[in-house]
Formats: structure tokens, C-alpha cells, sequence
């Protein structure tokens, strides 16, 4: 450290006066060495003998962050507990979360990372869900910046899902989502890391986050693994391995089975579980214990219960007559719709003393007046209500946020034509006009403005189910129609079904047929479109099922 002239002089004097009252002793000023800092003083003729005090850089950084403000900043976890039995220390008290808030700006002094700010999350209430709300209260510096993530340890003796945290900042509130198992500190001692939902390019990601999302990077590929062998059920790895473990022919030879996947075939795929290989076979697994899947892929409770309860239920007609003739009889035909709401109101009747409520899933329920009666449980929609799926808009909602919306397309050409082979299959023409489309859509806007806006959408069965059309209809009691249904795009981004043509190509004894349907304002029409609207759904239903789910 130097003397130098400082730029004011009155500048000069506040940064003196900071300094002196850190000193009980005068000799602290003139002895740099005892005092422990560098300061110095040097005589100024200009300023008839006065001194002046200059400090380093440092030694003013290190007093500014004495004195940096400090704000209280609530968070509130919502979480639900494990089923694992066991209760430690720390579960009792309630304060078995360590949360820490990573900044996501540097410091501007030092180009180094922030220190995080952490507290114990303290368990506040148990919803009727069964789920935990945990606050947390942090003591934050006010120029902490952005939190972009979070880190938390699970202190407890089992594994917590970690659903999301809400934190209360000065400038409004932000939710880190997680929906991922936290396991138990004493299986995983690192902590878990969650981003805030802003996303970057490589080049933008700020410095204090690089680190921490190259770790996490890692963790999920299994390269910073402590251990080898065997991948636990609390790590995160999404690896893939070829299948080689089809047969087992430690067991017997007979069983071996070729590994399917490679380089020449890479798919199918499967995860990685890290087991042994066979010692006869080294290109074969083992198939010991159970089989490795992430911990966030495995099935809930509930659900693994109901597939189980759904699976039992699948054999039930195979083994009760009466239940097969009231579910799968193909010599019954459909009769109405009340029909299907019959199995959620009235039920069906089961075998005397057959004992078989033990077993049935969620799916049903028994009527507790009746112990022979299996009733369905009815969807929460048709509970709030019961016309509900009858309704234009339910049925478009159900088509986009249903399994299958990629096959919802843009109009692009109009008049709408089918690629089919017209000697085959009859007139490729829609029937669906532009004035039909007009008609439906009420004067919102014309049809050229709806197809140039792009406001057009159609869900396409036509051409991939009209050659099957006649095959179907070969069998008994069964009817196939290849459909087209065009959908118009509220202002409120919602879609609304304008139109649904059916058609049955020619054959031998018939000509083509074809209908145009579209919402009605009379019993017959209503209905009409409601059996219009039935076939649509099923043909998605059966794409979805033959094709994307296989693919």
C-alpha cells in the first residue's frame, strides 16, 4: 500500500473516520505491523500538515460486507413422506430437510461464486393428501441476485418425494418444481440439486451454475459413480444396455437366448442395471433381484396397486361365466350410452360367495348393501359432471391433451383429397366444404381467413384406415368407418370440432359411401354427432394402441 492523493477530500475523511473507530490505540495507526492492516500515513503540504488515510481495495470490500443488509426470505417445501417404517430423531423434531439457495450471479468484487444461504426446513402440516408443507426462513444478503437452484439433503432416515418449493422474494414470488425422491442422507450423502425453471444455452448459463449442472449432467449419465456393480434403487442413472438378458442359461442352456440390440440393430433398448454377467456366457446378464429403474420412473404405490388389482380383474371373465357374458359377450350387441353410465350406477352382479373383493383394484368398488354387486368406480369427471363427455369441448380436450395428439395436423391444402387409388376406393373428394366449415364457425371469421390464419386443424383417419374398412365388416356384429375430423382454433387457443366424415369405400355389391356430420340442434342431429364423435375417438384411441405405443 502506497499514499496517494485522494480524488476528494471529504471522501478521504469518511473512509479515515470508518477506519479509526476499529482502533482503541494510536500506535495502531502508526505501527502497520501490530495493527494487522495496511494502512499508512503520510504528511501533506498542501494540506498544512494534515494526514490523509488510504486503504486498499480489499480491506473497504471486506468492511462493505460487514455491513450488507440482510433480508428474511420464507420458503415453503411441499413434499410426502416414503412408506419405509422406520422413524429416526430427526423426523420427530420435524427439521430433517437442509435447504440451501444458490445464487445465480457472481460476486461482482470478486468474480467468485456467492455463498449459499441454508436453513432447516421445519415440517408445519400433513394435508388430507398426505402431503408435508415444510417452511424454511432464510437469513438472505440483499444483493444475493437470482436463486437459480437449490440444494437439499435429506437428513431423515427415508426417502422423501420433493414435490416443489415456493420462496417469497422481495420481487415476487418463484417456484422451483421438482417431483422427484430425495433418498435418505445415510444411502446418498450428496445433495440433491434443482434448477429454476429458466432454461439457457451453453453460452448464456451463468458461471455459478455450470459447475453444478455438469455434476448433475454426470450423475444422471453414471459417470461420477462412487461404486461398481449393481445400480441402487436411490441413484438417478438413465443409461440404456442392448437386451441380454432374455433367457438364463445358468439355469439351463436350453434357455439362452441371442442379445437383441448392438450397433448394426440398436434398438430395442432397456436401462442399464450394472448386474454381473453370466460366467459361462460373458455377453450374458444375470437376472438376479430386481431389475433396475430410476427411482422418478417407478410406479406410486397406488398405481402399482391398481395395475396389479387391474391385472386380477382382466382374468375375472375367464373365470366367472357370468361376468364375461356382462362384460366381453360379442353376441351382445351395444345397446345405448346409458349403458356405460349402468357400471358406475347399477353395476353388475357377481357369483355368490365368491370372495372376490379382496382383490379388485381401485378401478371397482363394492356396493355396501349389496356384497354381490360390482360397481365401478366412475371417472372424477363424470362425478363432477355427468354430461360432460357428451359436450363438443370435452371431446376436443380430451383429443389434444389425450395420448395421441401428434397425429392432430394443420390444414394445409384445401379442397381436402384423398391419395388413395380412385378405382379402389371411390371419389377422393371431401365432402367436408368451405361452406360447412363457414357455417360452424359463426361468422367468427370467413373461411379463407380461418385456412390463412391458420385456425384449420384435422385429425386424419382416412386414407391409413379406409383399406380395412371392408375387411372389418367381413366379421360379425362389427362396423369400421375411415374418418377425417376438423377441428377450428378458439381465440382462447382451445380447439372446437366443426366437422366428421365417415366414409365406407365401394365394393363388389355397394357404391361409396360417405356423410358429413356436424354439431346438431335437434335429438336426431345431436345424436347423430354423438355416434360420429364416438367413431373419431376410437379410431385415435386405435392408432394409439397398434401403432404409436408399439413404435
Amino acid at each position: 500500500m502506497f499514499c496517494k492523493e485522494a480524488s476528494s477530500s471529504l471522501q478521504t475523511l469518511n473512509i479515515a473516520k470508518s477506519l479509526s473507530s476499529e482502533f482503541t490505540k494510536p500506535s495502531a495507526l502508526i505501527n502497520p505491523l501490530s495493527a494487522g492492516h495496511r494502512y499508512k500515513l503520510c504528511p501533506r503540504p498542501n494540506l498544512r500538515g494534515r494526514c490523509t488515510v488510504t486503504a486498499s481495495k480489499f480491506d473497504i470490500d471486506w468492511r462493505a460486507k460487514e455491513r450488507v443488509k440482510k433480508i428474511k426470505v420464507k420458503g415453503i417445501i411441499t413434499a410426502k413422506q416414503g412408506l419405509l417404517p422406520s422413524v429416526g430423531f430427526t423426523d420427530l423434531l420435524g427439521v430433517s430437510l437442509l435447504v440451501e439457495l444458490i445464487s445465480a450471479e457472481t460476486d461482482p468484487q470478486t468474480l467468485m461464486e456467492k455463498d449459499p444461504v441454508k436453513d432447516h426446513a421445519r415440517r408445519l402440516v400433513i394435508d388430507a393428501h398426505g402431503e408435508d408443507q415444510y417452511e424454511c426462513v432464510f437469513d438472505m444478503p440483499k444483493d444475493f441476485g437470482a436463486v437459480g437452484a437449490i440444494r437439499v439433503l435429506n437428513e431423515a432416515h427415508r426417502e422423501i418425494f420433493l414435490k416443489e418449493m415456493k420462496l417469497e422474494l422481495p420481487d415476487g414470488p418463484v417456484t422451483f418444481t421438482c417431483n422427484s425422491w430425495v433418498a435418505s442422507k445415510s444411502d446418498d450423502p450428496t445433495k440433491r440439486t434443482f434448477f429454476s425453471n429458466k432454461s439457457y444455452l451453453p453460452l448464456q448459463t451463468p458461471e455459478p451454475l455450470k459447475q453444478l449442472r455438469k455434476e448433475e449432467l454426470e450423475t444422471l449419465q453414471g459417470k461420477n459413480r462412487e461404486r461398481d456393480g449393481e445400480l441402487k434403487k436411490f441413484e438417478r442413472v438413465y443409461d440404456y444396455d442392448v437386451y441380454n438378458d432374455v433367457g438364463d442359461p445358468d439355469k439351463d442352456p436350453k434357455l439362452a437366448r441371442p442379445v437383441m440390440g448392438g450397433l448394426s440393430h440398436p434398438y430395442p433398448r432397456r436401462c442399464k442395471t450394472g448386474r454381473k454377467p453370466s460366467r459361462k456366457y460373458p455377453s450374458i446378464e444375470t437376472r438376479k433381484g430386481d431389475f433396475y429403474v430410476p427411482r422418478d420412473e417407478e410406479w406410486s404405490t397406488v398405481k402399482g396397486t391398481a395395475f396389479t388389482g387391474t391385472t386380477i380383474l382382466a382374468a375375472l371373465p375367464a373365470v366367472f361365466p357370468q361376468i364375461e357374458a356382462a362384460l366381453v359377450d360379442p353376441n351382445m350387441p351395444f345397446p345405448h350410452f346409458k349403458s356405460i353410465e349402468d357400471l358406475f350406477e347399477e353395476g353388475i352382479e357377481l357369483p355368490k360367495k365368491a370372495g372376490l373383493f379382496p382383490l379388485i383394484p381401485r378401478l371397482v368398488k363394492a356396493v355396501a348393501e349389496a356384497d354381490d354387486i360390482l360397481q365401478f368406480d366412475s371417472p372424477i369427471l363424470l362425478d363432477k359432471d355427468r354430461f360432460s363427455w357428451i359436450r363438443d369441448d370435452e371431446f376436443a380436450r380430451q383429443t389434444l391433451a389425450g395420448l395421441n395428439p401428434l397425429c392432430i395436423g394443420l390444414v394445409q391444402e384445401w379442397p381436402l383429397k384423398s391419395k388413395l387409388d380412385p378405382a379402389v376406393y371411390g371419389d377422393p373428394n371431401s365432402l367436408i366444404t368451405s361452406e360447412i366449415v363457414e357455417r360452424e364457425i359463426k361468422g367468427v371469421m370467413s373461411f379463407d381467413e380461418a385456412l390463412e390464419n391458420k385456425r384449420l386443424f384435422m385429425l386424419d383417419y382416412h386414407d391409413l384406415l379406409l383399406p380395412y374398412v371392408n375387411k372389418v365388416r367381413e366379421l360379425d356384429d362389427s362396423t369400421l368407418y375411415a374418418s377425417r375430423t376438423l377441428f377450428f382454433l378458439n381465440d382462447d387457443s382451445t380447439l372446437r370440432p366443426v366437422a366428421i366424415e365417415l366414409t365406407r369405400p365401394q365394393d363388389v355389391n355397394r357404391p361409396q359411401w360417405r356423410q358429413v356430420f356436424t354439431p346438431g340442434y335437434d335429438a336426431t342431429s345431436c345424436w347423430l354427432w354423438s355416434l360420429a364423435k364416438t367413431h373419431a375417438i376410437t379410431h385415435d384411441a386405435g392408432y394409439h394402441q397398434l401403432i404409436s405405443h408399439c413404435i
